[in-house]
Parts: structure tokens; C-alpha cells; sequence
């Protein structure tokens, strides 16, 4: 007869890049391996009326530009039809006066200046980001350093975000395959927090956080160019991080050859993740330096890419203290994902 294996006790572990305490309790969650989406994501294959399907560009907001130019794309990047931001408040160089950020009684006021950009990955709208080869999600994040590459041009800019909601409860309004990036006229403060976090670690120990994360236990799989791992104070169950070999402090520093790399292991991982979690809705997000980092600053910040599952909710503590509770230990994780064999 098989015995229960004995529970973990619970973990307090606070994340030297993020700055976050985590609370793993073990306890509030069946075994890691029965951990699936109660929820798999079934995107709607309906693309008679979808705007980001081919043929329907004419629905779309603007255009910046696709690839390749012709008619025959294979991804576009364009206008966000519902912005959180406006391209049309400052001067045409990007350039803000001292009027436009102000303290007020209540706060700081900032003008609503910047860009939202989607990037449609895939003129196929039965075809998702995992289903490209690595080439062609290379083309993707290239896509991303390009605009980058654009938006960098204007000097209110502060911070690019880059980011993918996979699934209606990931935040995702569309169900075609998309990522978006937002440009913003401050740093977050999540991005000034890890920034601090960081340079806490270089100066305690004269090394990058990120260039000592890689561990055995955490490791889920690698590349020449790239690695994964189960962060070892992570945040949500199953959460991944892809980080640079090298030290790399801003992701527009990618070449070709690196986003095919990239593009190979984030294939990889979000099939296994599929696989593991039952097609669950996720996000990712790229955590790149602010535009105007110092070169004091440059060697402890590291970018690197983070995917979220959504397989619990945020409550009211998570709310209220900043912690999480999650009930998957890194370790465990990353032995599931890394013992998992996935066709490619």
C-alpha cells in the first residue's frame, strides 16, 4: 500500500530581484503534479469577423508597420483601438515641458503621453504563438526591439513594457494570437523596486542577482544563449523565468541569432506549460531596464522574460501586505517542467 509523502512545512523566501516575500505553503494545494487550470483556455476560432485576421486589416486602427511590407504578412504591429495612453498630447518630438508634470494637493500629475501598440504575431487566427517555429517567434521579438528601437526616439518616454495576455481570464479581449506593449512617460515603481532590489544584491556581494540565479534544482531547461528556471521566490505556482547567459541589460540589445534561440525555448516552455497546466491561461511580461538607465546602474540590471499561469487568484492579503502565498515549492515546479518531454 503507498504512503502519503510528508507534507513540506511552509517557507518564508524573499526574492532578491522582485523585493517580494513569498509564503509557500505547501499545505493549501493537492500534490504539484495534480496542479491543473480549472479553466483551460479555448480560443475562438471564429475569424469571419476578427479585425486581426488577414484580409481584415481594414477594421484595425492604424498601422506602424508588418512583416514582411506585402500583402502576404506574417505579423503586424499596430495602433491599440482603445489606448491607455495618447500618441497625440505631446509635441511631436516626444519632447515635455516642466508643465506637464505637476504636484498638485492630491499628487503628482503627469500628462497621459505615450504609445499602446499591439503586435499581432500570426495572420491565422487558429494559430498561437507555442505553434510558430523558432524563427518565426524570433520575428516577434524582433518585432519588439524594432518598435522599441522607434519609440526610444522620443525623450518623455521612460519605460516599454512589453507583455502577452493568453486567455479571456489573462486579460486577454481577443482570442487571435497578440501581444502588446505599452510606452510610458514615468518608471513603475515594480521597475524602480527591482531596479533598488538589484543593486541591494551588487553591492552585498559584487555580482548580478540574475547571473547567480541559475541552480539545478530550479532549472527547467537551457540553450546556448538562454535558460529557464522556477524562480526560487516565486510568486504564482508554476511561474517561469527566461533570462539571458550573458549579462544583458536592456532586451533591444537582442540580435537575430539570440531572438531564434529565445524564440526555441519559449516554444518549449509554453508547450510544456500546456501540457502541465491544461492549457492554462497565462501572461508574460518582459522586464527590461527604464530607457534612461546610468552606466552605474548597467551592471546589475539584468532583463529577462517572466510567465505567469493563471491557476490561483489574488486575494486580500495579496492585496493588502504585498506577499503571496503560494502553494508550489520553485523546486518542485521546475523538476515537473523539467522531466516533462514535449514534442517540438
Amino acid at each position: 500500500m503507498a504512503t502519503t509523502p510528508p507534507t513540506r512545512s511552509p517557507e518564508l523566501r524573499k526574492d532578491p530581484v522582485t523585493n517580494r516575500w513569498v509564503i509557500f505553503s505547501p499545505a493549501r494545494a493537492k500534490r504539484p503534479s495534480d496542479f491543473k487550470s480549472k479553466s483551460p483556455e479555448n480560443p475562438n476560432n471564429n475569424s469571419s469577423s476578427c479585425p486581426f485576421c488577414i484580409g481584415n486589416e481594414h477594421q484595425c486602427a492604424p498601422e506602424i508597420f508588418r512583416v514582411p511590407p506585402d500583402p502576404n504578412w506574417k505579423l503586424r504591429v499596430i495602433e491599440n483601438l482603445y489606448p491607455a495612453l495618447s500618441r497625440k498630447l505631446d509635441h511631436p518630438n516626444g519632447q515635455n515641458d516642466d508643465s506637464s508634470s505637476e504636484l498638485s494637493g492630491l499628487g503628482w500629475v503627469v500628462a497621459g503621453f505615450g504609445f499602446h501598440d499591439v503586435v499581432i504575431e500570426t495572420p491565422v487566427h487558429s494559430v498561437q504563438l507555442s505553434d510558430l517555429d523558432p524563427s518565426e517567434i524570433g520575428d516577434v521579438l524582433i518585432a519588439y526591439k524594432r518598435r522599441i528601437e522607434q519609440i526610444k526616439q522620443f525623450d518623455s518616454i521612460k519605460y516599454i513594457q512589453v507583455f502577452k495576455n493568453h486567455g479571456a481570464s489573462a486579460g486577454a479581449s481577443m482570442s487571435h494570437s497578440h501581444s502588446q506593449m505599452l510606452s510610458l512617460p514615468i518608471v513603475p515603481p515594480s521597475v524602480s523596486t527591482r531596479l533598488n532590489s538589484m543593486k541591494e544584491h551588487f553591492n552585498q556581494t559584487g555580482k548580478c542577482s540574475l547571473c547567480q540565479v541559475q541552480s539545478k534544482d530550479l532549472l527547467i531547461n537551457e540553450t546556448s544563449h538562454f535558460f529557464s528556471i522556477a524562480p526560487y521566490a516565486s510568486s504564482f505556482p508554476f511561474e517561469i523565468w527566461i533570462i539571458p547567459q550573458d549579462h544583458s541589460s536592456h532586451f533591444d540589445e537582442l540580435d537575430n541569432k539570440k531572438a531564434v534561440d529565445l524564440g526555441g525555448l519559449l516554444k518549449l516552455i509554453l508547450k510544456k506549460m500546456a501540457l502541465q497546466l491544461n492549457n492554462s491561461p497565462f501572461n508574460f511580461m518582459i522586464h527590461t531596464s527604464p530607457i534612461q538607465v546610468t552606466d552605474s546602474e548597467l551592471p546589475y540590471s539584468h532583463w529577462f522574460l517572466q510567465i505567469i499561469p493563471q491557476l490561483t487568484g489574488v486575494g486580500g492579503f495579496e492585496l493588502g501586505s504585498g506577499c503571496y502565498i503560494n502553494p508550489v515549492f520553485p523546486d518542485d515546479a521546475a523538476k515537473i517542467l523539467r522531466e516533462l518531454n514535449v514534442p517540438i
